[in-house]
């Protein structure tokens, strides 16, 4: 499937669906910060990943409030999916991007929710209950941080941008990353991995960060930080995974380098 913008009118009060986004991603983060440092129940453990059953009961608490006020759509999560299969309005959801930093006490994580009908992307909302920070965007409409309008940098040289690489775990995607790493390291002022996707797309768009590039990422990491970015001034380009559904190669940016990184 694809992440495209809406180029029509939406069918849905998109204030209304931001709102009931922007809430629930908010009750998820304000339960996620409440049991942030205590002991956690491991579902399963991988060597590069872990699955919490945190991770599962945020998203409950997600779709039960999306569904909710929105019966007959479909939710579609890192967690499973529920709701109405037939619906052409779909909520995308990742109740906690940064698993492994909560699970390891480090600070940084967020809750993400974005709806899209069909294959148009009609509302994102990012929230980081460490910071008490919410992003807010819908199509056509300017980003907002905490409710005021965010804007990207204007940074356009490479040597003065900070930037973060995210690496796939397998074999090629370790290989492609870390030649990626080396080949932009000496170009740019710093690099950063940080362990968010979301996250790092929420700090291009509010300037943070200049960019962020990963060959494999999934579409609950990304849908709500697209339409963030687009809607703060910035680009952000995607080439669906031929292997994988609902997994793609990513560069997200500015705007003013995008051309630099896709090269």
């Amino acid at each position: 499937m694809s992440t495209s913008t809406a180029d029509t009118a939406p069918p849905i009060d998109l204030a209304a669906a931001l709102e009931v986004a922007a809430d629930s991603a908010r009750d998820a983060g304000k339960y996620l910060r409440g049991q942030f440092g205590l002991p956690l129940h491991v579902n399963e453990l991988k060597r590069f990943d872990i699955k919490l059953e945190i991770d599962v009961k945020t998203q409950d608490r997600i779709t039960n409030r999306l569904l909710a006020a929105y019966p007959e759509h479909a939710l579609y999560g890192e967690e499973g999916v529920a709701g109405n299969p037939a619906s052409e309005f779909q909520w995308v959801v990742d109740p906690l991007d940064g698993t492994v930093n909560y699970f390891y006490g480090i600070p940084h994580y967020c809750v993400s929710i974005a709806l899209r009908h069909g294959q148009d992307l009609l509302i994102g909302a990012i929230y980081d209950p460490m910071l008490d920070e919410m992003w807010t965007a819908a199509v056509g409409e300017p980003t907002l941080l905490n409710g005021q309008p965010c804007r990207v940098s204007q940074r356009a040289s490479l040597d003065e941008a900070v930037i973060t690489v995210g690496f796939a775990k397998s074999e090629s995607a370790m290989e492609a990353g870390l030649a990626r790493y080396r080949q932009l390291a000496s170009r740019v002022r710093k690099m950063r991995m940080m362990g968010s996707a979301a996250l790092a797309m929420t700090y291009i768009a509010c300037g943070r960060l200049d960019a962020y590039i990963e060959s494999t990422i999934s579409l609950w990491d990304i849908a709500a930080g697209k339409l963030i970015i687009e809607g703060a001034g910035g680009r952000v380009s995607l080439n669906p995974s031929a292997a994988q559904p609902d997994k793609f190669s990513i560069v997200a940016s500015n705007g003013r380098l995008h051309e630099e990184f896709l090269d």
